[in-house]
């Protein structure tokens, strides 16, 4: 009991660094450490089952973290691992990418042809059940780990949907998530369609090559950029690809608590596709980096947004490694559109509201409201 006090006090110690209206009275928080070590000493002495130090240490940590926002969460060895793959762009799982919102697990967005959205899970569900395990009251990780499992196994997955009075109940089969995060087609032989699924360390150079490619085929006199239902990634790929297709001006900026670390990016000259007219379209999964691009190419006025207002995730999460081979998720800065609003909370905002249909990204589908409309607005 005596190396778990001392576990619990550098735990809570690090709450002091987190925590300034606490800083301020020692003496409230000596009593908080207090109140913490007997609560635990409560736990193992009372709980109807046998306690696992090593689990509520690692809830202990993520606690604290989750304590500051939806997005900043603690890793553990094995959650850091399955991390790093899937921002190399191939992983095992469902295929939906999830935050937490007032303590329930909220879809931020489904993967393009992942498990999760070929049985139809939507940005925006609420996942309330994994199998017959209530979620609320449930970390992230702990949520993310009940979803994780071996490849072919089947999970149930229970959501409630804005405007559905009854729960819905979606059996998913585990697969490996490999991600190719650009997919393109020349739609009536004049329109380049790149829908870009994801930010991954590789998608910059996937957009490069299939413009090209696109350019070499056919004479295009336009170009759709889709970003519904990408939940974001790397904030250097955001960069990049708002690049591709301005000439000039910032593309965003962070802020961090530090103002030495405060960062501006610009684009340089030259606009991969000539200046042609861009039409972006964007949804409620549209979030993080997927909003960079869109805010960008909007306030340049080098883009016509069109479909419904994105997520509003504003903030950039760094990835810190920690001796245990796990890691945390931190944020560390806000960022901010080249006007200088933020967008947390509040999205953006299409030029052209469109309601989506349920037969969305099936690439020229007549059924498909949004892409429909950017087709006949690029068509004169």
């Amino acid at each position: 009991m005596i190396k778990c006090k001392k576990i619990l006090f550098i735990i809570l110690f690090s709450i002091l660094f987190l925590n300034k209206s606490l800083s301020n009275n020692d003496e409230n928080i000596y009593q908080k450490i207090d109140l913490f070590s007997e609560v635990l000493d409560k736990i193992n002495k009372e709980f109807v089952d046998e306690v696992n130090q090593s689990e509520v240490m690692d809830a202990a940590i993520n606690g604290v973290l989750q304590s500051l926002d939806p997005y900043s969460s603690y890793m553990s060895p094995e959650m850091f691992e399955n991390m790093q793959t899937e921002t190399s762009g191939k992983f095992g799982g469902l295929g939906i990418e999830v935050g937490m919102e007032s303590g329930v697990v909220k879809v931020i967005s489904p993967i393009d042809n992942s498990p999760a959205s070929r049985v139809g899970i939507k940005a925006g569900d609420y996942i309330v059940k994994i199998n017959d395990i209530q979620v609320q009251g449930k970390s992230l990780t702990q949520a993310v780990d009940l979803m994780r499992g071996p490849v072919g196994t089947d999970i149930e997955i229970t959501v409630r949907r804005i405007g559905e009075k009854k729960a819905i109940i979606f059996n998913i089969t585990r697969e490996i998530i490999e991600i190719e995060s650009v997919k393109s087609k020349i739609i009536e032989n004049k329109i380049g369609y790149l829908r870009l699924t994801s930010f991954n360390e590789n998608s910059s150079e996937q957009i490069k090559n299939k413009i090209k490619e696109i350019k070499k085929e056919k004479k295009v006199k336009g170009y759709i950029l889709d970003l519904r239902n990408n939940p974001g990634g790397l904030l250097s790929q955001a960069i990049r690809i708002s690049d591709f297709f301005l000439d000039y001006g910032e593309i965003v900026s962070t802020k961090s608590r530090k103002s030495s670390e405060n960062r501006k990016w610009f684009s340089k000259k030259g606009d991969l596709i000539d200046g042609k007219t861009l039409i972006v379209l964007i949804n409620y999964g549209s979030a993080s980096a997927s909003e960079i691009v869109a805010g960008a190419l909007k306030e340049h006025k080098r883009a016509i947004l069109i479909g419904k207002n994105s997520y509003g995730k504003g903030s950039v999460q760094s990835i810190i490694p920690l001796k245990n081979n796990g890691a945390i998720r931190l944020t560390i800065s806000k960022y901010y559109l080249p006007s200088g609003k933020s967008i947390s909370e509040v999205g953006i905002a299409p030029d052209i509201e469109i309601e989506e249909s349920s037969d969305a990204f099936v690439i020229n589908s007549e059924t498909d409201n949004q892409l429909n409309f950017a087709l006949k607005l690029l068509n004169g």
